[in-house]
């Protein structure tokens, strides 16, 4: 999204309008609330998820507003009875509206846990509800994907990543916002030109196979090509028969060397990537290129890059596409927008929750911050929700979410940092998106700030994530006041 842009008001579900229009119909548009956005469940059966998509989100709300043609086409929207959905009253309110909210964020590549509020968005009502979908749809994506991309980096220990997924991407918004998302996530470098331009990403790649089958011979194609550009050669070997087409890069990386440039690898893209590889790479040292890359691709993800690695594949730079940048394994986050708090008209904010049969679903009352503990060498070692509408004592207790009689203290001497950052007050921006690498960087910092079995791939080391002790007793009192009064309703 680009702030000149147009806006992208109606970026959103059409019950969030209906809500807006009910609000203002009642008088209760401009009541403040407090809305929270988290998911339940962190992905691909790991532990953990990378913060993303807040960039995108602040140039959403930047350039928020609804131009005529917006208000025109909501105009056109009848209800069942074939009348105008929404009177011309509220559709000059909404012509006329400007974002006045409070947002605090999570920055982006923050390593994030369960139930952590990623946004916190207080404000109007009725503009908390109309950008709850866009929010929604940038953080659950781009988090899901930088935190495959995140785990694919640490399955490669060490090598790099290329994110090669625009033709599978769903969409152009989908290939963007999966190479933004990706490189956040720890890959080096995409093969999406638009998106190196855009975000300034790096950019790699050769040739196909189609470049080599449109020549006579593949020696021919290999030549052609390191003549046209000596300064990109990586030899796409498997047209045909991949051993031989090592042998050609081998022959066409001679006549490089002479001419004063070098044979930068070589690419396999099917087969035994295991065996192949390291015949390959005889191949190449036996030649004398050892500083020769071997790239791999074909339909790579972190489990399969684990068992290539664990097979000695001598692989070294991994392009990862379809299975990245669609999160194969999982195409959804889940993460939700929850109403935590509203002001009542004497100033007073009061808890709100929903109640669910699913303990899972039961959401958190307040208005919520995260605070992250660390020890003495600047280890995470437990995260903290708190209620800034409850005092927070000098010692706290932090009640475990699964298991509630798991209770850690910790003092006033413990380091800790707040996670949730302002970025808006009163509609004005406070803080701003750094550029896309200090971002990646932040990622790669914050992976080393937790214990390795908590972002192993299978089966991680639970991290501590928990209510602080008051806040857990007014969520406990809140959903036992729901069920009295739903048991004493039910009686009447």
């Amino acid at each position: 999204m680009n702030p000149a842009s147009n806006s992208l008001a109606l970026l959103t579900d059409l019950y969030e309008l209906t809500m807006a229009y009910g609000y203002w119909k009642c008088g209760g548009a401009e009541r403040h609330a407090a809305f929270h956005l988290f998911f339940r469940t962190s992905p691909f059966q790991g532990g953990y998820v990378i913060a993303a998509g807040l960039g995108p989100v602040l140039d959403f709300l930047r350039s928020f507003r609804f131009n005529p043609d917006d208000i025109e086409y909501l105009g056109t929207i009848v209800g069942n009875d074939g009348r105008p959905l929404f009177e011309p009253a509220f559709l000059q309110y909404l012509a006329e509206l400007e974002l006045t909210l409070e947002v605090d964020a999570i920055p982006e590549g923050t390593v994030v846990f369960p139930h952590e509020p990623l946004l916190r968005v207080c404000g109007p009502i009725l503009q908390c509800q109309l950008i709850e979908t866009a929010l929604l749809n940038q953080i659950n994506y781009q988090s899901l994907v930088a935190t495959k991309a995140s785990r694919v980096v640490m399955a490669a220990d060490g090598d790099a990543v290329l994110e090669f997924g625009l033709r599978r991407a769903q969409g152009i918004d989908g290939g963007l916002t999966a190479s933004r998302a990706a490189f956040i996530g720890g890959c080096a470098a995409t093969s999406n030109v638009l998106a190196g331009k855009r975000f300034g990403i790096p950019v790699k790649g050769t040739h196909a196979h189609s470049w080599v089958m449109s020549f006579d011979s593949e020696q021919e194609a290999f030549q052609a090509y390191a003549d046209a550009m000596p300064n990109n050669c990586v030899f796409l070997v498997d047209t045909y028969d991949t051993l031989q087409g090592v042998r050609h890069a081998v022959q066409v990386g001679r006549r490089l060397r002479r001419s004063g440039h070098r044979m930068v690898g070589i690419r396999l893209d099917s087969g035994d990537l295991a065996w192949l590889s390291i015949e390959a790479r005889k191949i190449l040292d036996a030649a004398g290129f050892e500083d020769a890359v071997i790239v791999a691709s074909n339909d790579l993800d972190e489990r399969l890059i684990q068992s290539l690695k664990l097979q000695g594949a001598t692989i070294t730079v991994w392009g990862v596409g379809t299975k990245l940048v669609t999160a194969y394994d999982q195409p959804a986050l889940g993460g939700v927008y929850k109403l935590g708090a509203i002001q009542e008209d004497g100033g007073q904010w009061q808890p709100r929750i929903k109640v669910s049969e699913q303990l899972i679903k039961t959401s958190t009352p307040g208005i919520q911050q995260v605070r992250r503990y660390l020890d003495n060498d600047g280890m995470a070692i437990a995260d903290m929700i708190f209620n800034m509408l409850q005092p927070t004592p000098e010692t706290c207790t932090v009640v475990d979410f699964l298991d509630t009689t798991h209770q850690t203290e910790f003092d006033a001497n413990v380091e800790f940092v707040d996670l949730l950052q302002p970025m808006l007050r009163s509609g004005k921006f406070v803080g701003e998106s750094p550029p896309l690498n200090e971002i990646r960087s932040r990622t790669m910092t914050q992976l080393q700030q937790f214990h390795r079995t908590v972002l192993r791939l299978d089966n991680p080391h639970r991290y501590r994530v928990g209510l602080e002790r008051s806040l857990h007793d007014l969520k406990s009192q809140l959903v036992r006041d729901a069920r009295q009064r739903n048991k004493a309703e039910s009686t009447t």
